[in-house]
């Protein structure tokens, strides 16, 4: 079962190890699937479109465009009475900096097919990798608090709030020269579903968590909105 926890609160929950590893593994997986994406060059996660519009006005790399955005939307979280937690931290450094180190290690095939299996590869382990550290109990991505906050604030659905927010950062993007493609589309309808299928796999029971307690509510209700 997955628990809202305070950062305080998620240092003493116990099993630190464990989440601790997973927490980083997926954040570090996260960047390298976001690496694939890029290479497989048919299209990027929405909020990684505009991340790919904004350097090519700004001389950033796009792992370095990825901190920085992050930095700015926890900035949004502050009137918005959201809390930050270890993972949210984490999260707004890892998946940048490993993007960044895994992008120098990959280049761009020329052949469709190997495109196409780097874009699959991309999706599916983000899926995996949004499970893993939402799984890890140390809270929101950056992106993820913004969403749930707007969908607090308004009383509108979390899939609404998503929808907009999504859609909103892809015109920017775009606008900017960013990149999208058949793999925007693909992640933006399977990314949910995928995470929601694995992270029952993962999930890191706390100690005081009723081990009968089914998680199924909770991990709707998080990987409807799962992202960066």
């Amino acid at each position: 079962m997955l628990v809202d926890l305070g950062p305080i609160a998620q240092l003493r929950a116990g099993r630190l190890r464990r989440r601790l590893t997973q927490l980083l593994f997926g954040l570090v997986l996260y960047g390298i699937s976001l690496a694939l994406m890029v290479r497989g060059a048919l299209g990027l996660a929405p909020w990684d479109v505009l991340h790919s519009g904004l350097i090519r006005h700004i001389d950033l790399t796009l792992g370095q465009m990825v901190v920085v955005m992050s930095l700015v939307v926890l900035l949004l979280w502050i009137p918005l009475r959201e809390k930050p937690g270890l993972g949210t931290l984490a999260n707004a450094f890892v998946v940048g900096f490993s993007a960044d180190a895994a992008l120098a290690l990959l280049s761009e095939p020329d052949a469709w097919w190997a495109r196409v299996l780097l874009l699959l590869s991309g999706v599916v382990l983000n899926g995996l990798a949004t499970a893993l550290y939402i799984g890890s109990q140390f809270g929101r991505g950056p992106r993820d608090g913004l969403m749930t906050g707007l969908a607090r604030r308004t009383g509108r659905s979390l899939a609404l709030v998503r929808t907009g927010l999504e859609i909103t950062v892809v015109v920017i993007g775009l606008v900017l020269g960013g990149v999208a493609g058949a793999g925007t589309v693909l992640y933006a309808l399977t990314i949910g579903p995928l995470a929601q299928l694995m992270l029952p796999w993962v999930v890191v029971q706390l100690p005081e968590t009723p081990t009968g307690t089914s998680p199924t509510t909770e991990i709707r209700s998080i990987t409807r909105r799962a992202g960066k």
